[in-house]
């Protein structure tokens, strides 16, 4: 677990990189807040007591994403290479892992970096506001707290089916989230039966929208739509900003989000590591 001095001095780092090069970094501050005291997934480097580099590491599944930042004052001085060796060289003591390097896709010193680093683009993803729209509120679908074994099946297969995990990697890593308690998880329900799930994170005043599916069998209804409006009718009551993210070569989720009235405003790209 992170100390409040370490997510602070996290926090103030990201700050100085992004007003520095005028992007977003996506370094999953949920995760960062709930970490795994058994695993070694932040890697720091200090200067004269100043934290000036930082990766983290997230996994989901099989892959592991990577994401870091050095201060602008201290870069082009090995400190990166030497917080992503730590990382790897941390990885590579599980089997099976696939190594994704996260960047934004506006970010020079990342590009950099990537140009001298063995890796291939793997895809690219959009993160996405709610800004206004039609919301529908049909009374078929339902969307309520997952609490019994039997809705943690479902998110199991629902994982597998709309994911791509197996069922081992679904087990694990929805295991893990509902120990940390870091995001709220809801079952989606259309006329009575199990449909989909999703999650929600509320996170520094923002509600964020992950692991949004419904049943492969059940898509095309207009389920997912009806879910994501009410539960951007739910966030927003709150007086809560609504945000979420899609793979631009996920064209259907895309243009699901945009007719509920999300608009893209970032991109992330994803490189797939490899020696």
């Amino acid at each position: 677990m992170l100390t409040k001095e370490q997510l602070q001095q996290i926090k103030e780092l990201r700050i100085a990189c992004e007003e520095e090069g005028g992007f977003e970094l996506k370094l999953n501050e949920d995760m960062l807040e709930t970490r795994d005291e058994n695993r070694k997934e932040d890697f720091f480097h200090y200067e004269d007591g100043r934290l000036v580099g930082f990766l983290g590491c997230y996994g989901f599944g099989n892959k592991i994403e990577m994401t870091g930042m050095v201060h602008p004052d201290y870069r082009r001085k090995g400190v990166f290479t030497k917080l992503f060796s730590e990382a790897v060289a941390e990885v590579k003591k599980q089997d099976d892992t696939t190594i994704l390097l996260n960047a934004p896709t506006s970010s020079q010193s990342a590009k950099k970096f990537l140009k001298s680093t063995p890796c291939t683009f793997e895809m690219a993803e959009y993160q996405m506001k709610w800004e206004s729209g039609e919301l529908y509120d049909d009374p078929a679908v339902v969307i309520r707290p997952s609490t019994s074994q039997e809705d943690f099946e479902a998110e199991i297969q629902l994982e597998v089916a709309c994911f791509g995990f197996s069922d081992q990697e679904a087990r694990s890593f929805n295991k893990r989230m509902k120990e940390l308690n870091s995001e709220d998880m809801f079952i989606i329900e259309a006329e009575g039966r199990t449909a989909g799930k999703i999650r929600v994170s509320e996170t520094n005043g923002e509600a964020w929208i992950y692991g949004f599916a419904v049943y492969p069998e059940l898509q095309g209804k207009g389920i997912g739509r009806k879910a994501l409006s009410k539960m951007v009718k739910m966030e927003t009551a709150k007086g809560l900003p609504v945000f979420l993210e899609v793979e631009a070569r996920n064209a259907h989720a895309l243009k699901l989000y945009e007719s509920c009235g999300f608009k893209s405003y970032h991109s992330q790209d994803y490189y797939k590591y490899g020696e």
